[in-house]
């Protein structure tokens, strides 16, 4: 009885402790989710007021209504709009892809655009831009479809070995690597008047975007991002392992190949429409991780941060500098330390 007496306080700390950490986990959860939302929708603001020309909220609001306000009705209806709408998507698009990779691979350095995915979107795209000529939605479809196959074919020249490690992502860059070189090519074929265009594309770009180039994307990101939502718990028990997941009652290649396509389709409908813009989907992820902590779904906060360092790469690339910068430039900067910083940690830790 006096063992018994003894051990019931201490269950009812460890219980009172554990409701705390929830409570912790869940109260910064809502603080991290709230404070890129409300960072998101600055970042729209400024989209949409700055520029050469600075129209107050006014007439911003007035364009948005349908009315008819010089000069306004056509720099931030036919210019600035379509550029915040198809940033904030395609930002979207590659912080969830990012992100569902990271988790369900068990790896940071698995993104879609280190591991040759996106390489794969852009050589298509390429193609159908400067040597088949082909329409918005004939190049979007041939993207997703390369894209895809990309998938494929790196996922099945790292099966047999494991997935979750650097034989995946050798493999990835391996393939990414022959596919930069088939755009290279194909630059090198394309008409004069073709490589400003497709040059300009590959950077990832902002520029020239257009309500008409948004519904691909849109419905991308309508269809895909509720089913990735529906998954997530499914996702957080894969980061714990095969074995683990199917213990805990998920149908794990079910899940896995669900998983994988809504991650490949949304990378590639945003690198059809924007160009391969470098490191978003690398970096959303771990950023989200910092900001909500561990222990919670990934993908609302991947797909926020995605959105925010889209716009605010975008506004720096035409503002903070004499030169303007396409979008893709500016993440590339800030992508590329952390890359080979995550490089040189695994390397001091001993891993592949």
């Amino acid at each position: 009885m006096t063992a018994i007496t003894l051990l019931v306080p201490d269950a009812a700390i460890d219980v009172t402790a554990l409701r705390r950490g929830r409570r912790r986990r869940a109260r910064r959860r809502v603080i991290g989710v709230s404070a890129l939302s409300v960072l998101l929708v600055a970042l729209l603001v400024a989209m949409v007021m700055l520029g050469s020309t600075i129209y107050p909220v006014s007439d911003v609001l007035a364009v948005l209504s349908g009315q008819d306000v010089p000069g306004a009705s056509f720099t931030v209806g036919r210019l600035r709009i379509p550029r915040a709408v198809t940033g904030v998507l395609a930002g979207v698009a590659l912080g969830i892809a990012g992100s569902t990779f990271q988790t369900l691979l068990r790896n940071p350095l698995a993104s879609p655009d280190v591991i040759g995915i996106t390489s794969g979107a852009s050589a298509a795209a390429v193609l159908g831009l400067v040597i088949l000529h082909l329409s918005g939605g004939a190049t979007t479809a041939l993207a997703l479809g390369v894209g895809i196959a990309t998938a494929v074919v790196i996922y099945l020249a790292a099966r047999g070995g494991d997935a979750t490690g650097g034989r995946l992502i050798l493999i990835g860059i391996g393939v990414g690597a022959m596919l930069d070189a088939v755009v290279s090519y194909l630059i090198q074929r394309a008409a004069e008047w073709d490589v400003a265009t497709a040059m300009r594309w590959l950077t990832g770009s902002l520029n020239g975007s257009r309500m008409e180039d948004v519904p691909p994307l849109l419905v991308a990101v309508v269809l895909l991002v509720p089913l990735v939502l529906l998954l997530s718990r499914d996702l957080d028990a894969l980061a714990l392992g095969d074995a683990s997941a199917a213990a805990l009652g998920v149908r794990v290649d079910r899940a896995r190949v669900l998983l994988i396509v809504c991650a490949v389709a949304l990378a590639c409908f945003a690198t059809a429409t924007t160009g391969p813009i470098a490191f978003v989907a690398f970096l959303a992820g771990p950023i989200a991780a910092r900001i909500v902590g561990a222990g919670s779904s990934l993908v609302v906060p991947a797909a926020l941060v995605g959105a925010c360092l889209v716009l605010a790469a975008d506004l720096l690339g035409q503002f903070a500098f004499g030169t303007r910068f396409p979008v893709g430039v500016i993440t590339g900067v800030l992508g590329a330390p952390y890359l080979l910083y995550l490089l040189i940690r695994s390397a001091k830790r001993g891993r592949s």
